[in-house]
């Protein structure tokens, strides 16, 4: 047998990669949703126009992912987060989303996205080195 070789992808070969994972999902997943992919961008600013807080997500599929959920350390603890939280939860919804899934590490916000209805679906130990990276969801 022939003797494979790995090789740094180029952009198109990377559009190549992910066009054909999305070939092999439309196989399936139910047409209606296959296609359904947004990014939601939310922030917050001051009166003086500066962002104070901001939210990156993305609705797949029937889900919505938060990849970013970031506040000033000026305006912790004073609702920008929540309020955050709570308009992507209700654009969800709007959105006929059955779930938010988002990830966090034990020195970020693990027990703010709990307080908010999130469950714990998995912890994976020492990452980054001394910490705990955890996964959760919100079943909508």
């Amino acid at each position: 047998m022939r003797a494979f070789q790995i090789h740094s992808s180029s952009a198109e070969e990377s559009k190549f990669v992910r066009k054909s994972l999305v070939k092999f999902n439309a196989e399936h997943v139910a047409e209606e949703i296959m296609n359904v992919y947004e990014e939601i961008n939310l922030n917050i600013k001051n009166h003086e126009g500066t962002i104070i807080g901001g939210l990156n997500s993305a609705v797949c599929w029937n889900w919505i992912e938060v990849d970013i959920l970031w506040v000033d350390q000026n305006f912790r603890g004073h609702g920008v987060g929540s309020k955050l939280m709570n308009e992507i939860e209700l654009i969800a919804r709007q959105k006929g989303c059955t779930f938010i899934k988002l990830n966090t590490f034990s020195f970020q916000a693990p027990e703010f996205y709990k307080k908010h209805g999130y469950k714990e679906i998995a912890v994976i130990d020492n990452a980054p080195r001394g910490y705990k990276h955890y996964y959760l969801m919100k079943e909508l």
